[in-house]
């Protein structure tokens, strides 16, 4: 779940940038009448210290829907200052919900039905004011950064945005030590616009602009997603200048329990049977976050709602004819249905249909060569092959090319020189001119949970629309397999009536790898999965990926900087960002 970047007048409600235009948020009111508070108390259940006047403190928060449910809480959040606090739990736990309440930035259709907020002891109403201490004071990193981006800024320029009361010329400068601090070239990166960065370029300009300002509070939504080791080293370094700060307090919304344990003074952990029930731990010594997370709100075998999300638009292709205009994550081929009778994959079926299979594997690269959307070359003689039931990781560092080359083979990009084949035949670089068979056989799940689907379908429509598109099934045919394909990802078949705002990042990411399952491909490009997903899903999605690899010969070519993801992977293939081209790869075990 992911917010934006907010911009707008005192006199008007903030509006978050994302899908290239603006979106007006709401803001919930003050309407009680819910449990006594939950107090977070320290592991052992002692009343633990008197509640610290100073830094960011919201008492008996609770978020619920228009109906009145409670979809997250009651919980006491609090961030001492100078502190560093780190909210934790399973995916669809309601932790954006959370202190997207905190906040009054909740998207339409939730509310904040309880709680008080204070910064420095001094009470922050909601509504209006709210909104106005959080334009000046709050800086924010949502979960899909590419989103908040407007497409038409310069890297530089959005960096700059962050930068409140201060010239224009002071603003430039301080935006591009920013970027610079967070590994990113002012002088290169620092012009181009967000569509020509990478997912990992992207998230650090997001995080620079969120920064640059030094704001009193800063969020950050999962701020390593997608990132390469090294890089998150430089977001820990810029959490931690931050650490100890008068006046300073900072959120980090996180399935990432290592990054947690390094940058954060405190953690709340939403961990327990009822959505959004906390579990708090404080200091540097509080215990490692418990199995327990893998059972959120939302998902199979649980009972309680699901957490929110801010709502993105993000293209869905109405016909296979259409995908390649739509150029976000997860359209080429993924807007894919299940057969009737089994929504397992059957990629053998549609590897027979795309053509005979020869000894240059399912999918093959000769020569290839792939430029930059401003024509710059990114990778050039790359010569590669993925077997019918391999799984194949590509790792790189951010920028080296990783997204482009899966987005290459899914038809989103161009080749700017050698050839493709699929199962022995060519393979046209471009998704509209591929036929219906091989929009069904390669199927593409992007990095990016919020864009990968309509706002406006539910999960219901999104899972069942491509089956009539691709596999030519009728509306009641498609929809009989929408329970299975949701559970065959550990959701919970009651979200097939959700809107993808009411889902969080990890819920938005599963319902996108059960598209692109039913389609039943014989390719599945996956673009960091996982990424968006805690420890216990997304092992638990790669074990789903290994039994049909194994059970239906699915194969898997994954960008990834997850080594976990990368370990369980048949071979391993670098991408050399220097000499932009691929290394030789070797088997996970080797």
């Amino acid at each position: 779940m992911g917010d934006g970047a907010f911009h707008g007048s005192p006199d008007e409600p903030p509006r978050p940038t994302g899908g290239g235009g603006p979106r007006r948020d709401r803001t919930g009111e003050h309407t009680g009448g819910l449990p006594a508070l939950l107090r977070d108390r320290p592991p052992g259940g002692g009343a633990g210290p008197a509640p610290a006047a100073g830094g960011w403190r919201a008492d008996g928060l609770a978020v619920a829907d228009l109906a009145g449910r409670t979809v997250v809480g009651p919980v006491d959040l609090h961030v001492p200052d100078g502190g560093v606090l780190a909210v934790m739990g399973a995916s669809g736990r309601g932790k954006t919900s959370l202190v997207l309440a905190a906040l009054d930035a909740l998207p339409p259709g939730l509310v904040r039905a309880a709680g008080a907020v204070r910064w420095q002891g001094a009470p922050i109403p909601p509504g209006r004011p709210a909104r106005r201490w959080r334009r000046a004071h709050a800086g924010i990193l949502g979960q899909d950064p590419a989103a908040d981006l407007h497409p038409l800024r310069t890297a530089a320029g959005l960096a700059a945005e962050g930068v409140r009361r201060a010239p224009a010329g002071a603003a430039r400068r301080i935006g591009r030590a920013a970027l610079a601090g967070l590994g990113l070239d002012p002088a290169v990166l620092g012009r181009r616009r967000p569509g020509e960065l990478s997912g990992g370029q992207a998230r650090r300009v997001a995080l620079a602009r969120a920064i640059a300002g030094d704001p009193r509070l800063l969020v950050l939504d999962e701020p390593t997603g997608g990132l390469d080791p090294a890089t998150a080293d430089l977001v820990a370094e810029a959490i931690g200048r931050r650490r100890g700060r008068p006046g300073r307090a900072t959120v980090i919304i996180t399935h990432d329990r290592a990054f947690a344990d390094r940058v954060a003074d405190h953690r709340l952990v939403l961990d327990g049977p009822e959505s959004g029930r906390p579990r708090a731990a404080a200091g540097r010594t509080a215990p490692p976050v418990p199995a327990g997370l893998d059972a959120a709100p939302g998902e199979a075998g649980a009972a309680a709602a699901p957490g929110a999300a801010d709502p993105a638009a993000g293209p869905e292709a109405a016909a296979p004819a259409a995908i390649d205009s739509a150029v976000g994550p997860g359209a080429a081929g993924s807007t894919a249905a299940p057969g009737a009778a089994d929504p397992a994959v059957r990629p053998e079926a549609a590897a027979s249909a795309a053509g005979p299979g020869e000894s240059g594997g399912l999918l093959s690269l000769r020569g290839a060569a792939v430029d930059t959307p401003r024509g710059e070359p990114l990778l050039a003689g790359v010569d590669m092959a993925v077997e019918p039931g391999e799984s194949v990781a590509l790792l790189g560092p951010s920028g080296s090319g990783k997204s482009t080359l899966l987005r290459t083979a899914a038809g989103l990009h161009r080749l700017a020189g050698g050839s493709m084949s699929f199962a022995g035949a060519p393979l046209p670089d471009r998704a509209g001119d591929r036929d219906r068979r091989l929009l069904r056989a390669i199927q593409f799940v992007g990095q990016d949970p919020v864009g990968a689907l309509n706002p406006a379908h539910r999960v219901r429509t999104a899972l069942a629309r491509p089956g009539r598109v691709l596999l030519g099934l009728s509306r009641e045919q498609a929809e009989e397999s929408v329970p299975a394909l949701l559970e065959q990802v550990g959701l919970d078949r009651r979200l097939a009536d959700a809107l993808p705002g009411r889902l969080s990042g990890g819920q938005r990411q599963r319902v996108a790898i059960a598209r692109a399952l039913a389609a039943r491909p014989a390719l599945l490009l996956a673009d960091e999965v996982t990424s968006a997903l805690d420890a216990a899903t997304a092992h638990a999605v790669l074990d789903l990926l290994d039994s049909l690899r194994g059970g239906h010969g699915l194969a898997v070519l994954m960008a990834t900087h997850d080594t976990g993801a990368a370990d369980r992977a048949d071979r391993v293939l670098t991408l050399d960002l220097r000499r932009r081209t691929l290394l030789a790869g070797q088997g996970a075990s080797g």
